[in-house]
């Protein structure tokens, strides 16, 4: 029942966290985030949040932005989303795109052969 629950609020995080990030961060670093996934632990007390950038030499100085921009992602979230405690964010670049375009590049050359 619990990990419905933290399912729910997963979900309903990455959304909370792309509309703010798309309408109310005037950081022109993370306005091309995309978030991907986000895993809350048990007990509410932390939350990865899995993000993608279009730029990947920009990765880096997007993760800075994003940490530095946490606190206020993290008390706009408290505003939208009601639970008794609102979760301290990481961010994390999610490299399961970047994993599953190497894949099929593989399986590619292994059709052309």
């Amino acid at each position: 029942m619990a990990n419905v629950k933290i399912e729910r609020l997963n979900h309903t995080f990455q959304e909370e966290i792309s509309i703010i990030l798309m309408t109310e961060i005037k950081d022109e670093e993370i306005k091309f985030v995309t978030i991907t996934g986000v895993e809350t632990t048990n007990d509410l007390s932390f939350a990865k949040v899995y993000f993608t950038v279009l730029d990947e030499t920009k990765k880096e100085t997007t993760l800075k932005a994003l940490e530095k921009a946490s606190p206020f992602i993290r008390s706009k979230l408290a505003e939208r989303v009601e639970i008794r405690h609102t979760p301290e964010l990481k961010f994390i670049f999610d490299t399961s795109i970047e994993y599953g375009n190497h894949i099929e590049k593989i399986i590619e050359k292994i059709n052309k052969e």
